[in-house]
């Protein structure tokens, strides 16, 4: 992006400084700018990479500062001045160290909404610890509902943490920030922490729990492998598909599609029967491959599809049809999400990107005025 170009999207015009950091900190920062913001990120001097296949560090322009020299802490607060939000992802009180803490960044950008996001958050005793994903989401209940068969807890991705408690809790807060700004005049911290944004997701189940419709053990409920109607199935060729029927017209069309005619299967939310119920399903589905299984199932009513493999998605029917996955500069990648009718997201330009001077930018930005001033 140039410093004259205008992004698309419904972001279009809004200005973030990220402070480059790793995993969801990028990944919120591509999400932004996918929808249109103006991101620049602040890296290390001789820190940036310019690769072409991080697709997280898509659409931003960069700029290198040694932040412990008070000139190139100048500059990056001259950036945060013409800019609608920041930021960062490092330990409490890092950026403070800098001379670019929160409360000096307010004094230059008053309504500037200021992103911090880390796993534990500001302040409590653990605050100040080194974690990661796995971590985050021990502490919530979240990786205890993740077993294998032998009970012990597996190694999810870390999407829950890092991006889900992360990441979008930290998109979600600075736009709320921002649209508050535009009303008030006044920025704020938004203080993300990874352990509060997974806990925050978990809220339907502790629901379950206050009714009396989730136990503590694990694999016993619906949603955690204990229903025979809610689980994957391996098949004949060693590779999986995934039911849902929850719903009973949605059970009554998986019994129809497989042939489940045995009465116990009538049971259907009689948790007692479950373990039965699914020796019985478990023996059905090896009867067939998966391709053989997709044929019947996928489609219909009977919420089932077929468990591919990270590789294999670009490829599925209908990702392909919905281009989930796009080609940019001849990589396939995920395509931007959400989907806007009007004002449509696109990736602005690739991650292969080489640093350029500050100046630029506060030109470019001194051309153009900022979302706020025109709100």
């Amino acid at each position: 992006m140039s410093k004259n170009t205008v992004a698309s999207g419904p972001l279009s015009g809004v200005r973030i400084i990220e402070f480059a950091g790793i995993g969801p900190g990028p990944y919120a920062s591509m999400m932004l700018s996918d929808m249109g913001a103006d991101v620049v990120t602040i890296t290390r001097i001789g820190q940036w990479k310019s690769d072409p296949n991080a697709y997280v560090n898509r659409g931003r322009r960069v700029v290198e500062f040694d932040l412990k020299n008070k000139e190139h802490v100048s500059q990056a607060l001259d950036l945060i001045a013409s800019a609608d939000a920041l930021i960062e992802g490092f330990r409490p009180q890092v950026m403070e160290r800098l001379g670019l803490g929160p409360d000096v960044a307010l004094k230059r950008n008053p309504r500037l909404i200021y992103g911090r996001m880390t796993g534990w958050g500001q302040e409590g005793p653990l605050a100040m610890a080194a974690g990661h994903d796995i971590n985050y989401i021990a502490i919530t209940g979240a990786l205890d509902s993740f077993r294998s068969r032998q009970g012990d807890p597996v190694s999810p991705l870390n999407l829950i943490g890092d991006f889900g408690g992360g990441a979008l809790f930290l998109v979600v807060g600075l736009l709320a920030g921002i649209i508050e700004a535009r009303q008030s005049g006044k920025g704020q911290v938004v203080d993300v922490a990874m352990c509060d944004g997974v806990t925050n997701m978990l809220t339907m189940f502790h629901a379950q729990k206050a009714m009396g419709r989730w136990t503590e053990q694990v694999g016993t409920n619906t949603l955690d492998g204990g229903a025979h109607f809610y689980r994957p199935y391996k098949c004949a060729c060693g590779n999986y598909m995934s039911i849902g029927a929850i719903e009973p017209q949605f059970y009554a069309e998986l019994r129809r599609i497989t042939g489940m005619t045995d009465p116990a299967f009538d049971d259907q939310l009689n948790r007692s029967k479950w373990p039965e119920l699914h020796q019985k399903l478990e023996a059905i589905f090896l009867t067939k491959t998966r391709d053989e299984w997709t044929k019947l199932l996928e489609g219909t009513d009977a919420c089932a599809a077929p468990i591919v493999g990270l590789f294999d998605a670009p490829e599925h029917p209908h990702l392909k049809a919905r281009k989930t996955f796009v080609e940019h500069d001849g990589r396939v990648q995920p395509a931007p999400a959400p989907r806007f009718s009007r004002t449509p997201s696109a990736i602005q330009h690739g991650p292969d990107v080489k640093p350029m001077p500050a100046a630029e930018v506060l030109d470019g930005w001194a051309e153009k005025p900022a979302l706020r001033s025109r709100a």
